[in-house]
């Protein structure tokens, strides 16, 4: 879909604070409310929006230790690769799970409270799973930046 400059300028909005009214943005953008609202609804409609969310503190949860794990499979069988998604996908400690190229198969985005709780995801849930070969961690130490907004 060709986004126009004002289409770029209501998503840049948006991705900055996704309760923003039609209101706010007319304002911001000297347009209609009718014009920002119908804009928005197309954004929607076409899937250029897909979803808003609320974004929450890790830490204010107990979810402050995030931790990269890089999976490798036994095998590429379409059986193992595709059991392995159905149940990686069931772990809540899991936000972000990616098929990738390189020496890994996976790369897993974890949250959870602390060290001990991963290692019990890991040893308990994770490494059950059938078909895994190998799983490396890394460790965040300190988020840098850490951004949902894509720039168009």
């Amino acid at each position: 879909m060709d986004l126009d400059k004002t289409d770029k300028k209501i998503l840049s909005f948006l991705q900055k604070d996704s309760k923003m009214t039609t209101k706010e943005l007319s304002i911001y953008l000297d347009l209609s409310n009718t014009a920002i609202y119908e804009r928005v609804k197309k954004l929607e409609k076409t899937g250029v929006i897909e979803k808003y969310v609320a974004i929450v503190n890790k830490e204010k949860v107990a979810k402050g230790f995030m931790v990269y794990c890089q999976i490798k499979l036994v095998q590429h069988k379409h059986e193992f690769v595709s059991k392995f998604e159905k149940e990686v996908i069931k772990f809540d400690e899991v936000l972000e799970c990616y098929n990738i190229s390189g020496d890994y198969d996976y790369i897993l985005k974890i949250v959870v409270k602390n060290m001990k709780a991963y290692r019990d995801f890991l040893n308990n849930k994770l490494t059950s799973l059938d078909h895994i070969s190998s799983a490396h961690s890394n460790f965040i130490i300190n988020e840098v930046k850490n951004t949902l907004e894509i720039v168009i």
